[in-house]
This record gives structure tokens, C-alpha cells and sequence, in this order.
């Protein structure tokens, strides 16, 4: 079941590098949010199915909420002169390390169990 999650960021990878089409550089640290909070939301999903407590609506809200408040924030900072998206990229970093490093262990227990 993890395999799935893996493929389709796989392709979703894929599908953007192959497409001719440039994000404005105005837009970088909108999108550099977005893309960190999607991911974060993936690592979090694998996490709880790892877990047995993976919840499809409860993921696709953290999902979309998650880049809609992080680019609403970057937003409202760059309106204001601050760089509050800073703040956001750290949050997230700490989230989806946090998250990777509970699959590792998950994984690991998992793999010494067999």
C-alpha cells in the first residue's frame, strides 16, 4: 500500500519536469510552500497507514489545507513585507522529517519482526 503514494509522486515528478511550462519567479516561494506542504501531507498519510489509522478524507483535507494556509501565509507576508513563509517552510521541514523519521523506525521494527 505504500507503493502507491511512491508512484504517483513518482509521476507527478515526472509529469512536471517533462511539461514545457515555467512557474514565474515571482511565485517561488508560493509554490516552494505548496509543494512543501503537499508533501508533507504524503509523508503523513504513509505514516498512518504504516500506523493502521489512515483516514482517505482526513488526507485529502490536510492535504489542500495545508498548501492553502501556507501560500495564504506567504501571501499575506510578502503583502506586508515580512517573510513569514519562513516560518512555514520551518514548520513543515520539522513535520516531515519528524514523519520520515517514524516511517524509518516503523519500518525497520517491521523488517526485524520477520
Amino acid at each position: 500500500m505504500l507503493l502507491i503514494p511512491v508512484i504517483g509522486v513518482s509521476l507527478g515528478v515526472a509529469v512536471g519536469l517533462l511539461l514545457p511550462w515555467e512557474i514565474p519567479i515571482s511565485y517561488k516561494s508560493y509554490t516552494a510552500l505548496a509543494i512543501l506542504a503537499t508533501i508533507d501531507a504524503i509523508f503523513g498519510g504513509m505514516r498512518a497507514e504504516l500506523e493502521g489509522d489512515f483516514i482517505f478524507s482526513k488526507f485529502i483535507v490536510s492535504f489542500f489545507a495545508n498548501a492553502i494556509v501556507a501560500v495564504a501565509l506567504a501571501y499575506f507576508g510578502n503583502a506586508l513585507g515580512i517573510d513569514i513563509y519562513l516560518g512555514a517552510v520551518v514548520a513543515f521541514s520539522i513535520r516531515l522529517f519528524n514523519n520520515l523519521s517514524l516511517i524509518r523506525e516503523f519500518l525497520i521494527i517491521r523488517y526485524r519482526n520477520r
